[in-house]
């Protein structure tokens, strides 16, 4: 098949449809990744980018067409502006430099910003190709979560960019099954909406041997390790506050891996509460080394905030987490609580239930090797079981079949089967 690719996110920034695209390329796929500027986390264009553009423009063999956009900068203006010029871009300038390029099939990768959709959406019409369009985040009620919008009037303006864009797919993929009914809300029954998870990365299909030596060598200590972005969405206050409960209990370390909007602001706190002994803030690291960062913890810690629709989240990086063989620690609600829970993968508490978390973690430094060793396994089992990641990219590629030889009005539901 011939694939478009619009995300507003890809190589050299850590996100999965990296993998995503590599994988269909490997599959024998013609690929083309419509994308923007490098600049994420930090807000600024990647420096190696700017030196040489053109050693960024084929990824496995795939071709890279990248747009001119604002980079995120700091402050939600700031962040909004982005979102925009990025769906501006692609959508007239993205266009011009797809021109004479046919697509059987168009997939757009939504982490967030929904707005990714309008050049989807766009390029759907322009090419005559079927769109399957990837939700990995709601809107607009994340954006009303973490407080990013706080007008009811901009928030129905969203909702009704929302619909414009759902109603505009022909399949709809959602991260978890919660994501449903809350999709059809805007897209309507008649839309085909199916629930399409994400999976670890083949980079953690065989740990290494040695791990990081970023970290710290603490023989005695027991590791709980956070590994992902650091934003308003993960409840960093509720982890300093476990923290801060437990730093009389010299055993627990506290690794941190990653960077975001709120890393900043989680180093100062780390200072002012006295924990640079049990808190450590190791950076930001490529996906690739992630593995070696992970033979160091003894639980991985997984968060979200206390709102509805975090509840209805599975967080990508859970998947990713369970593939290590080791024990964890979700601080989370609803579904993603569940997965892990039903599965005996390891604790779970109520998001932002800052007791409750340093209560699990003193508990889980308590246990045998032998009990946390079964807590791992189970994790394994369930990732094989659940979010193997052939299975789900095979899954895939036989909905964009479908759509690519017309047949979607033959198309089975996985959910009807």
């Amino acid at each position: 098949m011939r694939l478009l690719v619009v995300t507003q996110y890809f190589w050299p920034e850590n996100f999965r449809i990296n993998d995503l695209v590599a994988e269909l390329a490997r599959r024998g796929h013609e690929v083309t990744v419509l994308t923007g500027l490098p600049n994420y986390p930090e807000g600024d264009v990647f420096p190696d980018y700017r030196a040489n553009p053109q050693a960024y423009s084929h990824y496995h063999a795939v071709d890279v067409v990248r747009v001119p956009m604002l980079s995120r900068g700091k402050g939600g203006i700031r962040l909004m502006l982005n979102y925009l010029s990025f769906a501006a871009s692609a959508s007239l300038l993205g266009i011009w430099k797809l021109r004479g390029k046919r697509f059987d099939a168009v997939f757009a990768y939504e982490p967030s910003p929904i707005t990714v959709g309008l050049p989807a959406a766009a390029l759907r019409a322009i090419k005559g190709a079927p769109l399957a369009f990837w939700v990995l985040d709601l809107w607009p009620e994340t954006l009303e979560a973490i407080g990013v919008i706080r007008s009811s009037a901009i928030l129905r303006l969203v909702g009704k960019m929302v619909t414009f864009i759902y109603r505009r797919c022909d399949l709809i993929l959602a991260q978890s099954n919660s994501f449903i009914p809350q999709i059809q809300k805007y897209a309507g029954m008649d839309r085909r909406v199916e629930y399409f998870p994400s999976w670890a990365e083949s980079l953690f299909d065989s740990m290494p041997s040695e791990p990081a030596e970023e970290v710290p060598v603490s023989p005695n200590s027991f590791n709980v390790m956070f590994a992902g972005n650091i934003g308003d969405a993960q409840d960093f206050p509720a982890i300093l506050a476990a923290a801060e409960s437990l730093k009389q209990y010299k055993h627990i370390r506290w690794l941190i891996v990653g960077d975001g909007r709120m890393a900043r602001w989680v180093t100062e706190e780390i200072s002012r509460r006295g924990l640079q002994d049990t808190v450590l803030m190791l950076g930001r690291y490529p996906v690739e080394r992630m593995p070696s960062f992970f033979k160091h913890a003894h639980a991985l810690l997984v968060s979200l905030k206390d709102e509805p629709i975090f509840a209805m989240t599975i967080p990508g990086k859970l998947q990713s987490y369970l593939v290590t063989g080791v024990p964890i620690m979700a601080m989370l609600n609803g579904e993603g609580a569940e997965v892990v829970s039903n599965a005996g993968a390891g604790m779970t508490c109520a998001s932002g239930d800052h007791a409750a978390l340093a209560d699990c973690i003193l508990r889980l430094s308590q246990m045998s090797e032998g009990e946390r060793a079964a807590m791992g396994q189970n994790a394994k089992e369930l990732s094989m079981r659940e979010f193997d990641r052939d299975t789900l990219i095979g899954r895939l590629e036989r909905w964009l079949k479908t759509m690519s030889d017309g047949t979607s009005s033959s198309f089975t539901s996985e959910r009807a089967k």
